[in-house]
């Protein structure tokens, strides 16, 4: 086992979870799993939200996809319950949490630092959108020299046909893709 590994179980709060089908969506079912497996394995867990403060301000109108959250009122705000980690996964209070403001979690964070503390050279990535936080994670962290997996499973977007794209054809040039099972017989 490596164990140099970090699972990142990104965005699975319930504003994100209601676009691939919320409390039943079969990812958070696998993030669940896999959240379990890495616990038990001693590899850290770190979770990532997207939320902002009220009124949105760190959202410029010049942003396409950001400017739209406008439409969902302060479902986004970061006090709201609607971007807490999906209580599912059993986040303790010891295991981080990044915010962030961007679909990356790269980007004006400190999950870097956080994941230098942590000695981890090798993520695996959860998360919820394919298209938007796990494809903006996977090409940032493999231009940083990540090791990647991505756990397919464990991922979803309200665009099967997108997700399976990625899944098969662009995330295979930066990273392992595997199912949550195959992942865990590993460890």
């Amino acid at each position: 086992m490596d164990q140099n590994q970090a699972l990142l179980v990104m965005d699975f709060q319930p504003a994100v979870l209601a676009a691939v089908g919320g409390d039943d969506a079969p990812a958070l079912g696998a993030a669940v799993r896999a959240a379990k497996a890495a616990r038990a394995a001693g590899l850290p867990v770190v979770f990532v939200r997207v939320a902002f403060r009220p009124g949105y301000p760190e959202v410029n109108p010049a942003n396409k996809g950001f400017a739209a959250l406008a439409q969902y009122g302060d479902i986004f705000d970061e006090e709201g319950p609607a971007t807490i980690v999906h209580p599912a996964l059993e986040r303790a209070r010891s295991e981080p949490l990044i915010t962030k403001r961007r679909v990356s979690p790269f980007a004006g964070s400190d999950l870097g630092a956080l994941l230098g503390g942590l000695g981890a050279d090798h993520l695996v990535l959860a998360g919820v959108v394919t298209s938007g936080v796990v494809l903006s994670t996977l090409r940032h962290a493999s231009d940083a020299d990540y090791r990647l997996t991505v756990l397919s499973d464990a991922c979803a977007d309200p665009d099967d046909e997108v997700h399976d794209v990625l899944m098969r054809k662009l995330f295979p040039q930066h990273a392992d893709v595997t199912t949550v099972d195959a992942w865990v017989a590993g460890l």
